[in-house]
């Protein structure tokens, strides 16, 4: 698979029980994207295919700089779902937990998660699976840290 839609993939950047998501490249626009892919075993589950697009249709229509955006929706010629996101490439909560982290830039960015889910939450929406590697990190243009 070279291509999903117009969005010609680099590599695969991880896969869980659901679903996989690859880093790609929108040529068209020249930015990197991700593109998340419902899993085989799972595409032909109504339920599962369900909540897989309503996570991508909650993703788009809520803004706010902590969350990921969505940008495209579609169906693989083998009818699995994908969606196509912001690619953020500053690796995850996970990765600074491994590295060792200052306690002081820790409690920040932890706060910026939690201003996040309160994101959320006030769209009614709870997250299920609020872990340390799905908690992102973006650098911004001066170099600083955002979740």
């Amino acid at each position: 698979m070279d291509f999903i839609g117009r969005y010609r993939l680099v590599r695969r950047i991880g896969a869980g029980s659901f679903a996989t998501v690859w880093l790609g490249n929108d040529d068209d626009l020249d930015v990197p994207v991700a593109v998340k892919v419902l899993a085989d075993n799972w595409a032909s589950n109504p339920d599962v295919r369900n909540r897989f697009l309503a996570e991508a249709r909650i993703m788009r229509r809520i803004h706010d700089r902590r969350l990921v955006q969505v940008y495209d929706i579609g169906t693989l010629d083998d009818g699995r779902p994908y969606f196509v996101m912001d690619y953020i490439d500053g690796g995850s909560m996970n990765d600074l937990r491994k590295q060792g982290i200052d306690p002081v830039r820790a409690l920040r960015l932890c706060a910026e998660a939690s201003r996040a889910l309160d994101v959320l939450h006030a769209h009614g929406i709870i997250h299920r699976d609020v872990t340390p590697g799905n908690l992102l990190l973006n650098r911004t243009a001066t170099g600083e840290t955002q979740v």
